[in-house]
């Protein structure tokens, strides 16, 4: 099948290769030569618990690609306090910021009391004791990363948020799929839906407590809402022919979706409580991939309309569609930043399909990444990173980028391929 047709295609079937239910691993794959240097201190009595908490808070914000922590080898001492703390070494190994801690078991329990530092200033910024139980190690260290991250930045850290994705195991027609959630680092994978017919375009509700995905396990696509508390689903379509590409709108009360019943592929919007559905496009071309504007306004969809894909605004308002993507033959799945001023998405060009970004203001579009198989991205609730699916080899992985392209990193999986992410909104 040729490339140029694979974001319809994806309504019906997942790229199929051979994949395993595991943990997703973090490889680093390019800095920012912009990251902030930072010192992370391993916390006294930190080295024998189950999860190394300066360890996890040192990669969290070295994938940012806004920091550069120092190797643990540089380290010229060890406080565990900012009474211990003598600035000049941590000046002269050109750190501007330092972490350190210590963690104390207290029947069980654990107190973790962390400090950051203003080495330049030579004064602490921030202090606190998180409490935390052996189980929850993982999760007190990125609130840390969360908590450093939003001091030094002023943008609000994602660490604690969570990832879908799908997975799928075997080879041929003897094919096993998953739907999956991890941490954003991609540990923890727990999994959520397995089926022997393929699973597509996972989407979280606004509370992060359901996804919506598209499952064929009665033999035609249907779109299928769960809740991951209790591991209830309900299923809302189940039409002839295309029922895909789910999008929950900001309230959560309603979800856009492409489908085909009445001849094209079109856009429509559900009501989820009464299950009414409104038609939102009428057009002879293929509509698909719709996202809701963060103000729940509008909505951006894939159509080819003017003869290739590109993407496309839909005011609910006035019920107009302009077109948005001018740059390039092939611009698809659109999805906007948080603060609705720019849409990310797939574009081709020459050398394959990349990962982009477009200003609404200016309409100047950025390539982000240099791989040339890239689709499905989705980006994180602060917006500075996107995660996306791309190609390693004859494998697909996971991958990740910077909002401005300096930095990425991937998460391949032990084994097989790894597609369709999805990030989650804050979960709070």
């Amino acid at each position: 099948m040729k490339r140029l047709n694979l974001w319809a295609a994806s309504l019906l079937l997942m790229l199929c290769a051979g994949m395993a239910h595991a943990e997703l691993t973090i490889e680093i794959t390019k800095g920012s030569d912009q990251a902030i240097p930072i010192a992370i201190v391993p916390m006294a009595n930190g080295d024998d618990l189950p999860e190394n908490v300066s360890r996890i808070v040192s990669n969290d914000l070295e994938r940012s690609g806004r920091f550069e922590p120092l190797p643990r080898e540089s380290l010229i001492s060890r406080p565990s306090s900012s009474e211990e703390v003598h600035y000049q070494d941590w000046q002269q190994l050109n750190s501007d910021y330092l972490v350190v801690g210590k963690i104390d078991n207290q029947g069980g329990e654990y107190r973790i009391q962390y400090e950051l530092l203003n080495v330049n200033g030579q004064n602490r910024m921030l202090g606190e004791v998180v409490t935390s139980s052996r189980d929850q190690l993982r999760d007190s260290a990125h609130y840390i990363s969360d908590q450093i991250f939003e001091e030094i930045t002023g943008i609000r850290g994602a660490f604690s948020t969570s990832i879908a994705y799908v997975t799928a195991s075997g080879v041929g027609d003897d094919i096993d799929y998953a739907l999956s959630v991890a941490d954003a680092d991609g540990h923890n994978s727990q999994q959520i839906l397995s089926s022997d017919e393929p699973i597509l375009s996972p989407a979280w509700s606004p509370d992060g407590g359901k996804l919506a995905y598209v499952s064929f396990e009665t033999g035609r696509p249907g779109i299928y809402v769960q809740n991951l508390a209790t591991g209830q689903r309900v299923r809302l379509t189940s039409f002839e022919g295309i029922n895909g590409a789910p999008a929950w709108s900001p309230d959560g009360r309603k979800l856009a979706m492409s489908l085909s019943k009445d001849g094209q592929p079109e856009i429509y919007v559900m009501d989820i409580a009464s299950r009414d559905l409104r038609r939102l496009t009428q057009s002879d071309a293929i509509d698909t991939e719709p996202e809701w504007a963060p103000n729940g306004r509008s909505l951006i969809f894939t159509s080819d309309r003017s003869g290739n894909p590109q993407i496309y605004r839909y005011d609910l308002g006035s019920g107009r569609a302009e077109r948005l993507t001018f740059t390039g033959s092939y611009n698809s799945r659109g999805r906007f930043s948080p603060d609705g001023d720019a849409i990310f998405m797939v574009t081709r060009d020459d050398s394959g399909y990349h990962v982009a970004r477009q200003d609404l203001d200016t309409d100047r579009m950025t390539i982000l990444t240099d791989s040339d198989w890239d689709e499905s991205p989705s980006v994180a609730p602060n917006g500075t990173m996107v995660i996306f699916a791309t190609q390693e080899g004859t494998r697909g992985v996971l991958g990740a980028v910077s909002a401005d392209g300096s930095a990425s990193f991937r998460l391949p999986s032990p084994q097989g391929d790894v597609r369709e992410p999805a990030w989650s909104p804050f979960l709070d």
